[in-house]
């Protein structure tokens, strides 16, 4: 392209790169949904330094990265790429993934990184029935507040170069062809400068799927006219782009300006002055060092939730962390136990440690027995390396097949003293859905192929059960959680999961990890979020309660946290402001300070969280909202006083009239360790 074309302009390599470079021989790090979970933006734009390092090395200069669509819906098979169901955490960590991928927050590319995309713009992680691709027609409150807000922070703390466009419709119209969406919104209020990339096929869909376009040509010329620079995959609408500017249906002038953006791209990725090239022997010994492997294990070390540690029957303690001279036989069962999934949009790393490989390197002479259990998907759970988002036909074992496993399982479980139970699901049940003939949306959120029945022969044995999750999305597994003592979340945790979990197990790393997303208790419960509004949850269903089986931001530890009352320590009272002004102003309301004390035995880290309520507003509002959080580390006895800056941003929102700024009133500002445990201040705002 350089030297054999008239111009010589060079060309951008794309690649995934969404938790990790999609290719062979890479670090693999947590999907989204558990990379989340840490709650650790300095230690994820580290993750991403090094995933742009290995894009770079191999010819890849922009990526399709990161994920910043709000989820309401678990079904959607895609949540697990998402950062939860929160816009501001969304919004802090997807700026944190940007300065990872591009090395600066003002938009330059540095040496040794590449331009990030994000994407889904917008509304994609609420579809109708959580289904992939399907519409998004909610109110204009909820798209600003809920869906664009993570877009608009990202793209305010960290400039990314590129921001895909949506395959969902808002109030009828395709995002491939929402003038309001890219031009209003994103170019006009927002005043971006980069580029807007079509999602694969997307343009496409606005004559074949959405039909507000006759053909090829005039799905061109909305999604043109509409804001996207670029066709992806291979530009066969965009063909068409010389002919419209011919028949004068685009001018010259707004040709150029595309063309522009496309170019100064290029330039800032330093591909006029430096050609591509690619050292095969420098991409090989990136791909052995230890780096990568270090940061996978200590982010899913992060990431890993303990959401439930109970004694085991009137043993005194709870059950976990295990000594390592405990227990002589530990069973390790299920069919996440041998294979270690990594999720959707993943590479295949030089090692993938499983829960079984990582428990018998740390069982400290313990003989380690294992049973699968029971089998998820046919054609999906005997392979150690990730293919299986690309295998189309799922194949679901018979009922006698894994009936014979789990009387297996239950003869491994009676001689062992303790278990480990592995359970969840595979890729091929947590996916994107892109074709009539690939599935990967849920119609159910509880354990599927038998696995609610190998969890009850298992527990049935009378032996202790730890469960370790491995999945994409929320469970409904009420039943599981009542039943053991003891449930680890590992969502998709990478090429390390078997060893981080192996160190929690044993007492060796403190969890720390807290949910991004509400757990419900059925299906019937969503859409089940935490930030929702007061009217949401006034009444309980017939035969269910309303409150989740685990609420947003829960998290348990080895070591316990006391929490002192929140106090308002105010600076003085500036004038009523527009967001827009207070960005630049500084003005702040209030600083709100706790003291969180480690009242165990054991050193821990604990994520402190912010969340505001308007008491009295011009139009309901949630009943809490997120607005800021800490990650901190607390010897045993150690105090650390916690505070947190309240200006016209955490305030502020879409009014009754849909303007953005600050109401007076009372703010109630919240403190603790999860939504659902929080200790309250007053600030008040105005006369």
């Amino acid at each position: 392209m350089v030297n054999k074309t008239r111009l010589g302009i060079p060309i951008i390599f794309i690649d995934e790169a969404h938790h990790g470079l999609v290719q062979r021989q890479v670090d693999v790090f947590p999907h989204g949904i558990g990379l989340s979970s840490s709650w650790d933006p300095v230690l994820i734009e580290k993750l991403y330094t090094h995933a742009a390092k290995q894009a770079r090395i191999r010819g890849t200069s922009l990526v399709l990265a990161p994920v910043l669509d709000v989820v309401r819906d678990p079904r959607w098979g895609r949540t697990g790429e998402t950062l939860g169901e929160d816009p501001y955490l969304s919004g802090m960590l997807g700026s944190a993934i940007v300065r990872g991928f591009q090395g600066s927050t003002n938009g330059a590319i540095a040496p040794d990184h590449v331009a990030a995309t994000l994407k889904h713009f917008s509304g994609h992680g609420q579809s109708e029935s959580g289904s992939n691709q399907a519409p998004a027609n909610y109110s204009m409150r909820v798209i600003r507040e809920a869906h664009l807000e993570p877009f608009r922070l990202v793209i305010k703390n960290a400039n990314p170069a590129g921001i895909m466009a949506s395959y969902n419709e808002i109030d009828g119209m395709p995002s491939h062809a929402n003038k309001w969406l890219l031009k209003d919104v994103l170019r006009k209020e927002w005043n971006y400068g980069g580029v807007v990339v079509s999602d694969w096929f997307g343009i496409e869909q606005l004559w074949n799927k959405h039909f507000i376009a006759a053909d090829q040509k005039a799905a061109a010329l909305k999604a043109f006219n509409a804001g996207v620079t670029t066709d992806l995959p291979y530009g066969v609408n965009y063909r068409h782009l010389g002919t419209l500017v011919k028949e004068n249906k685009i001018s010259v002038r707004s040709l150029d300006s595309a063309v522009a953006k496309i170019l100064e791209l290029k330039f800032k990725l330093g591909l006029f002055e430096q050609a591509i090239t690619i050292d095969i022997e420098k991409a090989k010994q990136n791909a052995a060092n230890t780096e990568g492997r270090q940061l996978a294990l200590k982010i899913a070390e992060e990431s890993m939730v303990l959401l439930k540690n109970t004694p085991f029957g009137n043993a005194p303690g709870n059950l976990l962390p295990l000594k390592k001279d405990q227990y002589k036989k530990i069973a390790v069962i299920g069919p996440m136990a041998a294979v270690n999934y990594l999720g959707d949009y993943s590479g295949l790393p030089g090692k993938n440690i499983s829960l079984l490989e990582g428990i018998k390197n740390k069982a400290a002479g313990a003989e380690v027995l294992y049973a699968k259990g029971c089998r998820i998907t046919i054609n999906g759970d005997t392979i150690s390396q990730n293919n299986y988002q690309y295998i189309d036909t799922i194949i679901f074992p018979s009922k006698e097949e894994n009936a014979q496993l789990i009387d297996e399982a239950v003869k491994i479980a009676q001689q062992a003293e303790i278990v480990v139970l592995a359970i969840g699901e595979n890729e091929q049940l947590s996916r994107e859905a892109w074709a009539p003939n690939h599935f990967g949306d849920m119609a159910d959120l509880r354990l599927q192929s038998q696995q609610e029945e190998l969890v009850k022969a298992i527990v049935g044995t009378g032996k202790p059960v730890v469960v370790y999750l491995t999945h994409g999305r929320p469970l409904a597994i009420p039943g599981v959680v009542q039943n053991v003592a003891a449930v680890v979340d590992g969502w998709f945790m990478g090429e390390e999961a078997g060893n981080a979990f192996a160190n929690i197990l044993f007492g060796e790393t403190n969890p720390s990890g807290k949910l991004t997303i509400t757990y419900p208790r059925s299906i019937g419960q969503i859409p089940v979020f935490y930030n929702h509004k007061p009217s949401a949850q006034f009444f309980n269903y017939v035969m269910e309660d309303k409150t989740p089986l685990f609420p947003f931001g829960h998290g348990l530890s080895y070591t316990t946290f006391n929490y002192s009352k929140p106090r308002i320590v105010m600076p003085g009272a500036p004038k009523k402001t527009s967001l827009a002004s207070a960005g630049s102003s500084g003005e702040i309301y209030g600083i709100v300070e706790v003291d969180v004390t480690n009242t165990g035995s054991m050193t821990g880290d604990e994520i402190v969280q912010l969340y505001i309520h308007q008491k009295v507003s011009s139009v309901t509002r949630p009943v809490k909202e997120l607005k800021d959080f800490a990650r901190i580390t607390l010897e045993p006895a150690q105090t650390k006083t916690i505070s947190f800056t309240v200006d016209a941003s955490k305030l502020a929102f879409w009014n009754a009239d849909m303007q953005f700024g600050v109401e007076d009133g009372i703010f109630e500002c919240m403190v603790g360790r999860s939504s659902a445990d929080l200790q309250k201040a007053e600030l008040k705002v105005g006369k």
